[in-house]
């Protein structure tokens, strides 16, 4: 049976406005990212879903908050769904960590699936975190419908992933705050449907810097 996805990005973060690395850090979401995951939850007001799942880091979790004000669904987290966590860089912006950290900010940027970050982790390894759990809540949730509020890096991963666009290639597509991505689980396969839908916002969401 297919198992229908919709996946969002959590709203803006204070830290998304200033360009800093957030990885398992956090911080708040923006004025503006909250009236995106208000936004967010008045769509999904109208649309039959089965269960509502998060990250459990507090960018996603409050996003998911406002839609389960609005839809009623409990709000059920998985660390499965976490952003990649970038370790030393955390925190940073870019320019402070191409500063503190030369090399390892060099590596990072180059987008090396496999290159760990020192404290963190790789892409590769944080794909394989959120496909494994897709994969449970697919068959989980079988022939069902299922909203996922996650981070920009996940979204951006399963999308080269379902695509067979190889990891390290520079991405030339948009991961926008508060958008909304859907995919069919079949078979033991992603298949992408939509991607970065953000017509229910009424201004420009940022980008994932």
């Amino acid at each position: 049976m297919k198992t229908e996805f919709i996946l969002l990005r959590h709203g803006e973060t204070e830290w998304n406005t200033l360009g800093r690395l957030q990885g398992h850090l956090d911080s708040p979401l923006s004025a503006k990212g909250l009236r995106q995951a208000e936004a967010l939850a008045a769509r999904l007001a109208s649309v039959s879903f089965q269960a509502l799942y998060c990250s459990d880091l507090g960018r996603a979790q409050e996003t998911a908050r406002r839609i389960a004000a609005r839809t009623g669904h409990s709000v059920l987290e998985d660390l499965r769904l976490r952003e990649r966590g970038l370790g030393i860089l955390e925190g940073l912006t870019r320019d402070e960590a191409s500063q503190r950290h030369p090399e390892v900010f060099a590596e990072y940027a180059a987008g090396g699936p496999d290159f760990v970050v020192p404290g963190g982790e790789s892409a590769s390894q944080r794909l394989r975190h959120a496909v494994g759990c897709l994969e449970e809540l697919g068959a989980r949730h079988g022939g069902g419908r299922v909203v996922v509020v996650t981070h920009g890096g996940v979204l951006s991963s399963l999308f080269r992933h379902c695509l067979g666009i190889p990891p390290g290639t520079p991405r030339t597509f948009s991961v926008l705050n508060a958008s909304w991505s859907q995919f069919d689980y079949h078979e033991g396969a992603f298949r992408l449907v939509t991607w970065g839908d953000v017509n229910h916002l009424r201004d420009a969401s940022r980008d994932d810097t």
